[in-house]
């Protein structure tokens, strides 16, 4: 048996979410405002009554294929009744049919609890917003893309995310070159003096990034760091109020060699950057060892919002901590041509940036 938990509002009864702007929980029928903390206990006493258990189920047969039904589970929303059906790894959503939030607990006992999570800051029309003015900046953006497209959907979810420390030692060296010329009245002169650099020394990574959804695409979620996580707070279900969260479905253990890639990539970058001065500069032989692995499991706030426009779909992510966005747009190819014009590239270049951007 698992729990289905919403939270209800003293005052009214009302379904209570969690409201980014205030930072509170707040009954969108009567307004009465909550501290999450005031909310702790009213959690742990719902979890203890089970006020409303459910069996996951399928759905009836001849609905729907083996292949659908093997990862699909349905439950019975206790406010309304409605048939609430989400995947094997939603742990928040909103019932279709009278949009109360609900939260999975089941999804988060034991080692599926998170450490921490990194509640909302911004709404859904700062999402918005931000998008408007997202696209405002994108010079060889089509004019119709800005007037034609419209958001098909806006989601907040609490994406997983594993976050990993480690200690890495390292030992790189490089083959560099530094080149003087100089010139007299009958010769130009160029002596070209070779090096050998050795770098050496060790660095500590703490909270590295690893998205634990496999749904999420992976640069997607990349792109919209940092988070501040000197901002979290203990996990508790009611800042899942009003969201969508996932549960991770990739473990820590299979995400470790990304984070690894991340650190030792890290490492190879901050090593390079104390070789300035050089004309080129060659990583010869590089070796890091990494130690002190530790894992921590954490819900960040994303939302993912979609649009579409000539028949295809466009899809962002924006921090819902800091309001960074990220996603794919179109390109106009006659702005492209009038930009690569006025900076003053050739014919032969403008040929093979498009080719590049279309090809």
């Amino acid at each position: 048996m698992e729990t289905l938990l919403e939270y209800k509002c003293p005052a009214c009864g009302g379904a209570l979410s969690f409201d980014s702007s205030l930072q509170k929980m707040k009954c969108p029928y009567c307004d009465t405002e909550f501290e999450v903390e005031a909310l702790r206990e009213l959690d742990e006493a719902l979890k203890q009554e089970g006020s409303s258990d459910f069996t996951w189920e399928s759905q009836p047969e001849g609905q729907w294929s083996e292949e659908e039904t093997e990862n699909l589970r349905t439950f019975v929303c206790q406010s309304c009744g409605g048939e609430i059906v989400g995947d094997e790894n939603t742990a928040a959503t909103r019932c279709p049919y009278c949009d109360n939030p609900v939260v999975m607990t089941g999804q988060f006992r034991g080692d599926l609890r998170p450490d921490l999570v990194v509640p909302f800051k911004l709404s859904k029309e700062q999402a918005k917003a931000a998008l408007s003015q997202h696209l405002n900046k994108k010079p060889l953006l089509p004019k119709l893309f800005k007037s034609q497209n419209r958001i098909e959907s806006i989601q907040g979810i609490y994406v997983p995310f594993w976050l990993f420390d480690a200690d890495a030692q390292a030992s790189i060296r490089y083959k560099a070159t530094r080149v003087h010329t100089w010139s007299d009245s009958n010769y130009i002169y160029t002596r070209t003096s070779f090096f050998s650099l050795l770098r050496e020394g060790s660095i500590g990574f703490d909270n590295v990034p690893v998205d634990g959804a496999s749904k999420m695409p992976n640069d997607l979620m990349e792109s919209i760091e940092p988070f501040d996580l000197s901002q979290g707070v203990d996990f508790q279900t009611a800042y899942l109020a009003g969201f969508l969260a996932d549960k991770y479905d990739v473990t820590a253990e299979d995400s470790k060699q990304r984070a690894n890639d991340r650190i030792r990539a890290s490492t190879e970058s901050s090593f390079a950057s104390t070789t300035a001065g050089y004309a080129t500069v060659i990583p010869e032989h590089t070796a890091i060892r990494l130690s002190g692995s530790r894992v921590r499991y954490a819900l960040l706030p994303v939302w993912i919002l979609t649009t579409r426009w000539q028949d295809q779909v466009y899809t962002f992510a924006m921090n819902g901590q800091t309001g960074k966005m990220v996603g794919n747009l179109p390109v106009d190819k006659g702005l492209l041509v009038k930009y690569l014009l006025t900076i003053g590239l050739g014919s032969g270049a403008i040929l093979s940036a498009i080719a590049c951007l279309f090809g």
